[in-house]
């Protein structure tokens, strides 16, 4: 293993809630995803974890606390800070080719839509 750990950015809704299944309410975020804490304890171990979200940080800090997920965030932002990796339901990875990425681009839907 690398004497340093992977930082790894991750998205709050789409990926780590069942956001794509209930109507967006600022002051409430929906459940957690099935298998999430499993793939974030598994994360956990090969990189540092912070959470991403548009969405209030207190929220968003208490949510993490609800579903007992908060000891595996060394953070939580609203800026894209520089990471190894970003995980997020709203992103195209660029492969080196503009055309094809803008076809994935007119083409993209969110997984859960």
């Amino acid at each position: 293993m690398d004497k340093y750990k992977k930082r790894i950015l991750i998205d709050l809704d789409g990926v780590l809630n069942e956001y794509g299944n209930s109507p967006y309410d600022e002051n409430y975020i929906p459940g957690i995803k099935k298998d999430a804490v499993d793939f974030l304890k598994k994360l956990n171990e090969i990189a540092e974890l912070y959470l991403f979200t548009s969405r209030n940080l207190l929220l968003s800090s208490k949510w993490l606390i609800a579903n007992n997920i908060d000891m595996y965030f060394k953070d939580i932002t609203n800026m894209k800070i520089p990471a190894n990796i970003y995980i997020d339901d709203r992103c195209i990875c660029f492969n080196g080719d503009f055309n094809s990425t803008y076809d994935e681009i007119v083409k993209f839907k969110v997984y859960w839509k």
